[in-house]
């Protein structure tokens, strides 16, 4: 079996090293020529996920070749395809990377020869749309090949470890693609379950985020409750949780490629229908995590006056601004949001993240500071302000 793995990404790479660590020889697709390079030559260009650095340095160059070259992977029978989705300034989803990718593996195809989409992707985008544009450009039908969506469900930062341990999912576009994908996955996952059809693949991805996001929306508004009640939050739930209620911790909302994104898949399909009510409290966690920079904001400023020194002679610092800890991205990050909106207001605001140098965060015209130097530290992770003494 020779699989190909187009998109060497954060989640692309760690899954092409597991198959190539599994004994089976991979081609990995991906734009970046540099990285390709990189790969080859046993350079791991994700240092920070643990475990994959040994997994580069045992098998790159030797049966993991990255190519920027679709072509280069023509001799293969599995393709796998887990490039990135985005949404526009609407919230609509963005296919023009997916469907270049999978018009580029089409002319791949051959009779036999099995597609997997990993990509989180709308309910019905493998059965529609990627099964039309499979077979535009391959000239062959369903049934002739076989398509199946078996959604990544890694974290950056544990990929390695999910993919080994983590429960995986697959359907496929029919039994007998559901069935040939399942065989495949069966030989690099371990805890792997084959599900009705894509279509339920990819909803369950999809609604794991939507959980997420929701009841991080209902920590949020309980805190502010809290805050306008005199009671102490973090003292409530501690003792609130137990086997039968999970509060979330509140926070200055949700970051990230994938939380923020998933309720929206659901929001635009149900307003295609006109099923407008189906979605109230999906878009209205999307709004209340969203608004938590404005909440924090007037906070920190309220903090501020209580200080004894001059409004705009105030040192602030944001401490951390990546949407999570220990993961070096700024996808949507609240914590930079935060700071954006408190510079906006006239604010002195500096920012400090121990996964950023100096350097680079003034590169991206962020001032720096360390914590004990500012008048006021704002900690994203323990959502605590501190006044500096």
């Amino acid at each position: 079996m020779r699989v190909a793995v187009i998109g060497l990404g954060k989640a692309g790479l760690p899954l092409a090293s597991i198959i190539a660590d599994n004994g089976f020889e991979v081609t990995g697709v991906d734009t970046d020529e540099r990285k390709c390079e990189d790969i080859n030559s046993g350079k791991n260009p994700i240092p920070e996920e643990p475990g994959l650095d040994e997994l580069i340095k045992m098998h790159g160059g030797k049966n993991l070749i990255a190519t920027a070259r679709y072509e280069d992977a023509a001799h293969c029978t599995v393709f796998i395809i887990i490039v990135p989705l985005f949404v526009d300034e609407l919230y609509n989803p963005d296919f023009s990377i997916l469907e270049a990718a999978i018009r580029s593996v089409g002319p791949l195809l051959k009779k036999g020869d099995l597609v997997v989409l990993e990509t989180t992707v709308p309910p019905m985008t493998t059965e529609a749309l990627a099964k039309e544009w499979l077979e535009e450009e391959s000239k062959l039908k369903l049934g002739e090949f076989y398509l199946a969506h078996s959604p990544e469900r890694i974290m950056t930062g544990y990929s390695i470890s999910r993919l080994k341990e983590f429960p995986k999912v697959i359907g496929g576009v029919d039994t007998e693609s559901g069935l040939k994908a399942y065989e495949m996955y069966k030989k690099i996952i371990p805890n792997l379950h084959l599900v009705s059809d894509a279509r339920t693949a990819e909803y369950i991805k999809i609604i794991e985020g939507c959980y997420r996001d929701v009841n991080i929306a209902l920590a949020n508004e309980l805190l502010k409750i809290a805050d306008v009640l005199g009671v102490d939050f973090y003292e409530a739930r501690a003792n609130a949780n137990h086997d039968y209620c999970q509060i979330h911790l509140p926070s200055t909302g949700v970051g990230g490629h994938c939380i923020p994104l998933y309720p929206w898949f659901l929001i635009k399909e149900m307003e295609k229908r006109e099923k407008f009510r189906y979605t109230r409290l999906l878009r209205t966690a999307r709004e209340q995590n969203d608004e938590m920079v404005e909440y924090w904001a007037e906070k920190i400023v309220l903090e501020c006056l209580r200080i004894d020194k001059p409004l705009n002679e105030l040192k602030i610092c944001i401490e951390g601004i990546t949407f999570r800890a220990g993961v070096k991205e700024l996808h949507h990050s609240r914590n930079l949001a935060l700071a954006n909106l408190l510079r906006e207001k006239g604010l002195n605001v500096f920012v400090h993240d121990e996964l950023f140098r100096r350097a680079e965060l003034e590169k991206m015209g962020l001032r720096w500071i360390e914590p004990d130097e500012a008048d006021l530290v704002f900690n994203c992770f323990e959502l605590k302000m501190r006044r500096s003494v």
